[in-house]
């Protein structure tokens, strides 16, 4: 019985220590209805496409950093390369995330 519960004691060890007690960040996702007509055609749209190494805001090479001072409302649509990371999604919502009046669209 004794050589039972240390082996139970070791695997408990080994789970708490392999395991992470960390809690991820969550970003809101909605995704666009179809067949809903547009309101209000003044609306700002900007253009980005996010690759790996590179950051595209309307035509022009930019940065994370620069593109979330430039975006201040309006609809923003995010086309992704082949080679872009879903951290790299995540780093620009979060830049992007809770801004009043500032939409952002992730195309397939």
């Amino acid at each position: 019985m004794t050589p039972l519960i240390d082996v139970i004691f070791l695997l408990l060890l080994f789970f708490m220590l392999t395991s992470t007690f960390s809690t991820f960040g969550e970003i809101e996702l909605s995704s666009a209805a179809r067949g809903t007509s547009a309101q209000n055609t003044d609306i700002e749209r900007a253009f980005v496409q996010l690759g790996a190494t590179r950051v595209v805001l309307n035509g022009a090479q930019t940065t994370l950093d620069d593109l979330a001072s430039e975006l201040r409302k309006g609809q923003v649509l995010v086309s992704l390369d082949a080679d872009t990371t879903a951290q790299r999604l995540v780093d620009l919502l979060v830049r992007l995330r809770g801004r009043d009046g500032l939409t952002v669209t992730v195309l397939e």
